[in-house]
C-alpha cells in the first residue's frame, strides 16, 4: 500500500506498533492505513477529524468476534470514511490474490 501511494506521488510515513507517540503521527494523516495486528490500538482521539481510515487489521476479540485494528465504533464518528472488519479490505484483498494467482498461471 506504501508504494502504491509513493508511486501517485502522496508523502507516506510508515509507523509500526512501537513507533514514539504513534498518536501524534497519525492525528497528522489524512489517509490511515492500520495493519498492525492488535485489536482496536488505533483510537478515535488518534484519528483527524475527516480521514480516511482503513483497516486491515484481523483480530478476534474477548468473545472470539472477528474485528480489525481500529476501534470501529468510536472511529466511525471522526472519520470520513472507515472499512468495516469483516467485509471491508479483506475481500479486495482476496480479489487481488485471485487476480495474482491468474497472471501467474497465465505465465507459465
Amino acid at each position: 500500500m506504501a508504494l502504491m501511494l509513493l508511486q501517485k506521488n502522496a508523502t507516506v510515513t510508515i509507523c509500526h506498533s512501537a513507533t514514539s507517540d504513534l498518536k501524534a503521527m497519525t492525528l497528522q494523516a489524512d489517509v490511515i492505513v492500520a495493519a498492525v495486528g492488535k485489536r482496536r490500538i488505533l483510537t478515535a482521539d488518534m484519528v483527524k477529524p475527516g480521514a480516511v481510515v482503513i483497516d486491515v487489521g484481523m483480530n478476534r476479540d474477548e468473545h472470539g468476534k472477528l474485528c480489525g485494528d481500529v476501534d470501529f465504533e468510536g472511529v466511525k464518528a471522526v472519520a470520513s470514511y472507515l472499512t468495516p472488519v469483516p467485509g471491508g479490505a479483506g475481500a479486495m484483498t482476496i480479489t487481488m490474490l485471485l487476480v495474482n494467482t491468474l497472471e501467474a498461471a497465465e505465465r507459465l
